[in-house]
Formats: C-alpha cells, sequence, structure tokens
C-alpha cells in the first residue's frame, strides 16, 4: 500500500488551503493511504491520519512570516522525513515553507532541498527537478545568488547531477544549457563553456550518457519545447523556472531525485498576500499527490 505523508507547510500561507482544496477533488486509489502533518488549526479537525505539531510561540492574528509559521512547519517537515525514512511504501509531499520565516528562529537551512538532502540523500547530491506534461527540466545550483553561481559549478557537482537526470529520465536525451549569453561566444562573454562545460558534456558522452551541448538557454528550450530532447539541464534556477512557468500548459511538480524516498511539491510559494482570502489555485498541489501517486 502506498502511503502519501503531507507536510501542510507555513501555517499562514496558503499550503493549509490548496492541500484542503486539492484533497477535496482527489480521488484516492483504495492502496493509498494519506497521512497529513501541521496544525490541526488550519481546518483539518475532521481528517483522521493527522499529526499535530506544536509550537511554543503564539499563533500570530496575520499572515505572513512568522516564528510560530517556521517553528510548526519545520518541525512537521522532519517529521515527514522521519516518518518515510522508516516506511518503504512512503512519499513525502510538501506545501511551501517560508525561508524568511524560518530566518526568525534561527533555521540554518535555506529551504526544502537542503533539509531533505541533510537527513534522506542516497549519495552526495540531491537534484531538483521540474515537471508538467511532457516538459522537463532540473538544476545545477538551487537558491543561490546570481553572482555566487559560476563559483558553485565544478565538474564533480555537475556530474553527479546531470546522471541523476539521466537516471530520473532513462538515459533520455539531455540538452545541457550554457552559462554565460551566446554559450560564451567562443570565449569572448565568459570561459566556462569552454574550460567546464564542453569538456564535461564529452566525458558524459563518453560514458554512454545522452546528453548534448552546451547550447544557449533560449535555444536549448525551443529544441525542448520542439520534442528534439527530453529534458533541459540548467545552471541555476530562474534558467528554469522561468521558462516552464511559462510555457507550461498544465500544473507542474518539483521533484526531489536522488533522496531514500520520493519528494514531490507544487511549485508555488506561500502567497502570504493571498492567504486566507480562500482564492489560492491548488492545481499545483493536486498534480502533486497525483504525481506521487502514479510515481513508478
Amino acid at each position: 500500500m502506498k502511503h502519501l505523508i503531507i507536510t501542510l507547510g507555513d501555517p499562514l500561507g496558503i499550503g493549509p488551503e490548496v492541500t484542503r482544496k486539492a484533497l477535496k477533488v482527489f480521488k484516492k486509489p483504495k492502496n493509498t493511504y494519506l497521512t497529513l502533518v501541521g496544525d490541526r488549526a488550519d481546518g483539518f479537525s475532521n481528517f483522521d491520519n493527522f499529526i499535530q505539531i506544536k509550537s511554543k510561540y503564539a499563533r500570530p492574528q496575520k499572515y505572513g512570516p512568522s516564528k510560530y509559521g517556521a517553528d510548526i512547519s519545520f518541525k512537521a517537515l522532519k517529521e515527514g522525513i522521519k516518518i518515510c525514512l522508516k516506511d518503504n511504501n512512503a512519499s513525502l509531499i510538501t506545501a511551501p515553507i517560508s525561508k524568511e520565516a524560518w530566518a526568525k528562529i534561527g533555521i540554518k537551512f535555506t529551504g526544502h532541498t537542503e533539509v531533505l538532502k541533510y537527513y534522506a540523500a542516497v549519495g552526495k547530491e540531491v537534484l531538483m527537478a521540474f515537471k508538467a506534461g511532457k516538459i522537463c527540466t532540473s538544476l545545477a545550483t538551487e537558491h543561490l545568488a546570481l553572482k555566487d553561481v559560476s563559483k558553485h559549478l565544478t565538474k564533480e557537482k555537475l556530474e553527479a547531477k546531470i546522471k541523476l537526470f539521466s537516471k530520473f529520465l532513462r538515459n533520455k536525451k539531455i540538452v545541457l544549457t550554457a552559462l554565460n549569453p551566446h554559450a560564451g561566444d567562443g570565449g569572448k562573454i565568459g570561459k566556462e563553456e569552454i574550460n567546464l562545460l564542453i569538456p564535461l558534456v564529452k566525458n558524459l558522452q563518453k560514458h554512454g550518457l545522452n546528453i548534448f551541448g552546451p547550447l544557449p538557454i533560449d535555444n536549448a528550450w525551443q529544441k525542448h519545447l520542439s520534442g528534439k530532447f527530453d529534458g533541459v539541464f540548467c545552471l541555476y534556477h530562474d534558467a528554469a523556472l522561468l521558462p516552464l512557468k511559462l510555457t507550461a500548459k498544465v500544473p507542474a511538480v518539483h521533484i526531489t531525485y536522488g533522496l531514500k524516498f520520493l519528494r514531490v511539491s507544487p511549485v508555488h510559494g506561500t502567497a502570504f498576500d493571498i492567504a486566507g482570502k480562500n482564492i489560492a489555485d491548488y492545481s499545483s498541489m493536486l498534480a502533486a499527490i497525483k504525481f506521487a501517486v502514479n510515481y513508478k
């Protein structure tokens, strides 16, 4: 029996709302068991399989980043990880947390991915991947300032993450994006392509990986969207997320690959500005739940 663990994220964001809405329309298969982890005050009083998380901080009256939200969401995530590590049939679905809130109580992790990597990675690296229908992309670096990206692009990191992406895609065709405009233009706009990326691709090809590039970001995405490549491996956050969100025709999901269990999530944040208004779009959360159910 599949066991889906849903952590409700920051209780003052839209996580509880989109989860409630998604579960109302989700047709749970007979072989699936659901457990929710969070605060029952967020409208889940009648849900049987619920793990209540308590906080030493008072719940604020207003929606926004808070110590209470940080404490609840971080404890819920750790509880979800704990369950998944004990249950071989468990998958983790996470509603959004607030990095700003986490910082308020001194949590050193910058987000879900870093926590998951610390507690549950199979190897040294994990992969942030995103899927929306036939669109599939992943990242070399996660939550970094743009000025810091280049120094984090090492041969070892890129090899490990590209191999994970190749495994996720079952060795289908991957295109690697360049770092610099026009793929460095022969070294005139940066030498990362010449010194790192081109030799990397050639080496991975020798080892049987179906990878090509580096191509300029716009060119790589055009070829992926036309069906010439099955996945786009991007070097920094917005090179993947911006094209994905602009072109996806169906709700996207975020997958953390390389863990001891499957983790998926919606691709939006806490949206404190609309929290509590009952207007949040739940489609990405529903897509994440369905992905976890159907994943093999």
